[in-house]
């Protein structure tokens, strides 16, 4: 641990979090979130400073480097406030709250997240990092420190009437309700949510990037729910510009630095326009929605190129970020030997001794590499910058010999970069992300008919039912074999789309069976029966959170709310059951003011609205035991075809349906092989065309 020759070990060492057990040889005398914390603060009458991070955040190693680490800045932390650390990836519900106050006081939020607070909690100034000398336009943080003490011991009242009103504003954002919405809504669904669709569209059109791809300036995230949208409205509508869209930014991005092109994987995000200078940062989150995007991408287009970055991507989840039960670990740092990036760029002077000279002129020449670098220091990020063909022609070789060279200089590399030090990796396992990662394991062996992948994305499911269930309770995270904290609404949510993606290419009963039980969990622990949606935390779950959140921004991570209606609809579909329908729909009704506000902050739940528009679609295939082979080619088809809202069914001749048939369609158990042979029944709203033994009736499941 850093510093572990210089101070004793603070209260943080027994916590499992992988951040504060980074802080746990501060000399700060660190609390984790807990009563003792508060009872002392409001015994002492002592504000608290509150710290937020995680452990693959940049800045907060900077600012714990530079001013937990510092005795002086600690003795000065200690003799003013009670200290409090906080993991958020563990404690979402805890940053969601400061994170909107710091954003309601600043208009700006960030990590880390730093806050100062009454012994109530109640935050009365609030800011990011804070360096150790004024600079940036920030004062330093001890001159914080000894400021924002002062005015609690000498202008209480000031302080008071500030934290009340920065609270009033919390809780403002809070009341997301529908409460006194007249419960008759004149309007269809398509005549609310066609229009709200067709407006996310044209301003997405609007903050496009026409050069490099992805919406709006620098920095530049990926925003999966903004892709994933624009399929699902050219699925629909046939907006060619809205794949157009779509595609690019998705080859753009496999193009740039903000692609590990040696071991796979994404970074969080780009710092330019170009997607080329990553934060190198990866998150499991962004590696779990951009495999679910590459795999609708593939199945849209059939590019071989967009299957080589599915399958370098899942390499590197099974190589990097999975433990021993085959679940996935939260994420990679950024940082290694204490500078950003170091492991993942390279100087020319590494890599002739390493490369032929047709290697190094190929790499050179298609990953944008010079003598004096294109990254601090000399060094070179790795992106691509030129064909394969151009450099055909410019070595004259064919395009085969040239791919092979790239090939063995990239393995070379790897081969290296393998010996350096690596960054630090976090070794949570999440129950939220893992959900998404299933759904994208799950998607790309569908859509790559790949059946590794499916079975990985069974054995996390697997270990999320089984290792991170206590008593009938689905929980957060699992760290060091410790399993803690009653899991949110992302975790159910996420949980169960995964569950439900994974029934339709593995047509296993039980994941169908146990995501409606999650579904319905959900419903019973988060949904606001008054107002309308979910919360992101049960009743009662942590009495000392100042407000009962919403999620109301599809970000770097979906909303549960957009999760949730989207699950619903899923259901509401597949059991043709109408409370579900129900829900959704008041769930999407909710946020419609907001997003005709900001169109693009909810993608996904725009997504979900245009459900409510569409046709009810189901495809039955009735398996025969003596057609393995026309069952495979029939499942095949499916898996591999873009259905955004169609849901698929398998009914096996002989076998128990009577959970099926109650749950599914009534008329499920009718729904036979014909003759022997396995069929299809393509269904619309309640009605089913005669059987196929193939989808040369393709054209019928286009636009779902």
């Amino acid at each position: 641990m850093k510093g572990a020759t210089k101070a004793q070990p603070n209260r943080l060492l027994n916590e499992r979090s992988p951040y504060l057990q980074q802080h746990a040889y501060n000399p700060v005398d660190w609390y984790p979130w807990g009563e003792e914390a508060f009872e002392k603060g409001r015994s002492e009458g002592k504000p608290i400073f509150l710290s937020i991070g995680y452990s693959t955040c940049h800045w907060c190693h900077v600012m714990e480097r530079e001013s937990f680490e510092d005795q002086t800045t600690a003795d000065l932390m200690n003799e003013l406030f009670i200290n409090i650390k906080v993991d958020r990836e563990e404690r979402p519900d805890v940053d969601a709250i400061y994170m909107s106050a710091l954003q309601a006081l600043t208009g700006q939020g960030g990590w880390p997240l730093s806050a100062w607070l009454t012994p109530e909690l109640k935050p009365y100034y609030l800011g990011t990092y804070f360096p150790p000398r004024s600079m940036y336009g920030r004062p330093s943080f001890r001159e914080a420190l000894r400021q924002l003490r002062r005015a609690w011991d000498e202008e209480r009242d000031r302080v008071l009437s500030s934290s009340e009103a920065i609270l009033n504003a919390v809780q403002r954002g809070a009341e997301i309700s529908d409460a006194g919405i007249p419960t008759v809504v004149e309007r269809s669904p398509e005549e609310t949510f066609t229009p709200l669709a067709e407006l996310t569209f044209e301003r997405l059109k609007g903050t496009f990037d026409e050069q490099f791809g992805g919406f709006g300036s620098a920095p530049k995230f990926p925003r999966p729910t903004l892709i994933d949208f624009l399929f699902r409205y050219h699925a629909i509508s046939g907006e060619e510009d809205g794949l157009k869209m779509a595609l690019f930014t998705l080859k753009r991005m496999a193009s740039g630095g903000i692609y590990d092109h040696v071991g796979g994987g994404f970074s969080r995000y780009s710092v330019d326009a170009e997607w080329r200078v990553p934060h190198f940062e990866k998150m499991l989150y962004d590696q779990g929605q951009l495999l679910s995007l590459y795999a609708e991408a593939y199945r849209i287009t059939g590019d071989p190129q967009l299957a080589e970055t599915i399958r370098q991507t899942v390499g590197y989840l099974r190589r990097d970020l999975q433990d021993e039960s085959g679940a996935f670990y939260a994420a990679e740092d950024a940082d290694s030997e204490g500078e950003e990036g170091k492991f993942y760029v390279w100087k020319v002077s590494e890599l002739q001794p390493l490369l032929s000279d047709r290697e190094l002129q190929a790499l050179t020449l298609r990953y944008g590499i010079s003598d004096n670098g294109n990254f601090e220091g000399g060094t070179n990020i790795l992106h691509t910058s030129t064909s394969i063909q151009h450099i055909s022609e410019e070595l004259g070789i064919p395009d085969t010999e040239v791919a092979n060279l790239l090939n063995s200089a990239k393995q070379k590399l790897f081969r290296v970069r393998e010996k350096r030090v690596r960054p630090s990796r976090d070794e949570k396992i999440v129950t939220a992300w893992n959900g998404l990662a299933i759904s994208g394991l799950a998607k790309c062996g569908g859509a790559l008919d790949d059946a590794t992948m499916r079975e990985d994305a069974e054995r996390v499911a697997t270990v999320l039912l089984e290792r991170l269930t206590v008593e009938g309770r689905l929980m957060r995270r699992m760290a060091e074999g410790e399993v803690k904290f009653p899991g949110y609404l992302d975790d159910y949510a996420f949980f169960a789309q995964g569950l439900l993606d994974l029934y339709e290419v593995t047509f296993n009963e039980r994941w169908l069976r146990e995501g409606e039980r999650l579904i319905r969990e959900a419903i019973t622990l988060f949904a606001d029966q008054v107002g309308g949606g979910f919360f992101m935390t049960a009743e009662g779950s942590d009495p000392n959170l100042l407000v009962r959140a919403k999620s109301d921004h599809d970000g770097a991570e979906p909303s549960g709310n957009s999760v949730m209606a989207m699950n619903l609809l899923r259901l509401g579909r597949l059991f043709e059951e109408p409370t579900y329908r129900e829900l959704a729909e008041r769930t999407i009704r909710l946020f419609t003011h907001r997003i005709t506000e900001y169109p693009d902050i909810m993608p996904m739940m725009v997504s979900a609205s245009i459900a409510l528009t569409r046709p009810s679609g189901t495809i039955v295939i009735a398996v025969s035991e003596a057609d393995q082979e026309g069952t495979e080619r029939l499942m095949k088809q499916v898996r591999r075809k873009f259905l955004p809202y169609t849901s698929v069914v398998v009914t096996s001749e002989g076998s128990e349906q009577t959970w099926l048939a109650e749950r599914v369609l009534p008329s499920l158990a009718e729904m036979k092989p014909v003759e022997g042979f396995s069929v299809a029944y393509v269904c619309e709203n309640f009605t089913c065309k005669a059987p196929t033994t193939s989808f040369e009736v393709e054209e019928n499941l286009n636009n779902r």
